[in-house]
């Protein structure tokens, strides 16, 4: 898979931070989604690799219990973790136990779930 997001991080649209993210999102029946990030000169325009992944896996008709993993790949020497904004998106569309791959460019990798990137999180279930 971290050869797929090396070539998948080319088509990443970073002329302001640099900062390179591509997403890979695999589904239960094997079909794979992938997202790179797009900034704007507004930077609450921009729009992550991880959320890239989602919206178009979503719009194909996929949805919360589909998903099987998500890969992530960040330009840089350490291993990121998703921003708040994703990880909120993940709480809305991704079962607690799935699995999120982050990637350095080094190819080392972490492996957490969604429950351990977002242990207090905000659901449907506080709405009501």
């Amino acid at each position: 898979m971290f050869e797929k997001l090396k070539l998948l991080q080319k088509r990443s649209y970073a002329p302001y931070s640099y900062f390179r993210v591509s997403a890979i999102l695999t589904t239960n029946n094997g079909k794979e989604f992938y997202g790179v990030n797009v900034e704007n000169s507004s930077y609450g325009a921009t729009i992550c690799a991880e959320r890239s992944a989602i919206v178009s896996a979503v719009s194909n008709g996929y949805t919360k219990g589909d998903f099987e993993k998500l890969y992530l790949l960040v330009d840089g020497d350490t291993i990121s973790t998703p921003c708040n904004m994703c990880r909120q998106v993940f709480t809305e569309f991704f079962e607690s136990n799935m699995e999120i791959v982050m990637y350095n460019k080094h190819g080392e990798s972490k492996t957490l779930t969604v429950e351990d990137l977002c242990p207090y999180s905000f659901t449907s279930e506080d709405l009501k």
